[in-house]
């Protein structure tokens, strides 16, 4: 049964169609790779090798899956140094950003292009894995779910690692912390958003949810990952420009529904508890982001 969510979505898109794909021209499968695990990153190494050292003690065939790391600004020493590290445990490709530095929309898509699986996992640097068939299992499950477009694990926060043991999180979100796709619906889709700063994979979902993809939530899977935290007003600002300049590709319904979806957390800030100060301050952040836009105010970067 459709979620009202999605529903919604799709009758805005017969009544307004526009062009569902983004900027990615997606290669075909190839190599007899299975799955491609994605991870785009800059700095953060220490993060980076846990996620990596997760991987490494994963039970599937090193010829059936590979990891991409995409390194933004070009890479760096120290970047290229941990994937040669990694290469003797794991299937390493590693991919430095050639341009549009810090734009996460062009990365994925930079990841994608590199990737030989016939999935593709995306993960960030700080998703924590604990299980060690978890990429066995993931392939099992989209074995079992052939309707499924997309699977979803189950997400915990790591709240261990945030003073005060903030500890919300959605379950079952489909970004890009931890979501599998097969493929061709990334293809179909043409990949991301080129000039996405952030959220790029929300934004994604909203296409992917447009055009009747279905997606599987996996109890079976489960990953760590922290929970929002919003410092400033500078990554959800970068998050508002960005889903600004969709007014140009979506439906003018539609876009406007995406705004009024992703600010809706604003009045939160006025409550207590961390969680509520949180999501209120990303909230306020995006609309404060989309208002610059409309003057042409400078960009923030998402990070």
């Amino acid at each position: 049964m459709l979620s009202m969510r999605e529903a919604l979505l799709r009758s805005i898109y017969r009544l307004f169609p526009f062009d569902l794909r983004g900027d990615c021209p997606v290669p075909p499968a190839r190599d007899g790779i299975r799955l491609s695990c994605v991870i785009n990153f800059y700095g953060r190494l220490d993060l980076l090798a846990g996620i990596l050292h997760s991987l490494a003690q994963q039970e599937l065939p090193r010829a059936e899956f590979e990891v991409v790391l995409v390194e933004d600004r070009a890479g760096t020493e120290a970047g290229k140094r941990m994937a040669e590290e990694f290469a003797d445990r794991l299937p390493i490709v590693y991919a430095p950003l050639d341009k549009n530095f810090g734009s996460m929309g062009y990365s994925r898509n930079h990841g994608v292009a590199a990737s030989r699986g016939e999935y593709l996992l995306f993960l960030d640097d700080d998703t924590v894995l604990l299980q060690p068939d978890f990429l066995s299992t993931l392939l099992d499950e989209f074995a079992a779910h052939p309707e499924a477009a997309a699977v979803v694990p189950r997400g915990e926060a790591s709240y261990a690692l945030v003073e005060g043991r903030y500890h919300h999180h959605d379950e079952f979100f489909m970004t890009s912390r931890c979501t599998a796709y097969r493929r061709d619906i990334i293809a179909r889709l043409g990949g991301f958003m080129s000039a996405f700063i952030g959220q790029e994979d929300v934004e994604f979902v909203v296409r992917f949810l447009v055009a009747g993809a279905k997606s599987v939530n996996s109890p079976r899977l489960q990953y760590y990952h922290p929970p929002l935290l919003v410092g400033n007003f500078r990554k959800p600002m970068a998050v508002g420009q960005s889903f600004y300049r969709l007014k140009g590709r979506y439906s003018w319904p539609l876009w406007l529904l995406v705004l009024a979806n992703c600010s809706r957390h604003a009045p939160l800030y006025l409550l207590p508890g961390r969680k509520n100060r949180e999501m209120g301050r990303f909230g306020l952040g995006f609309i404060a982001g989309v208002i610059s836009s409309l003057f042409r105010k400078k960009e923030f970067q998402y990070g």
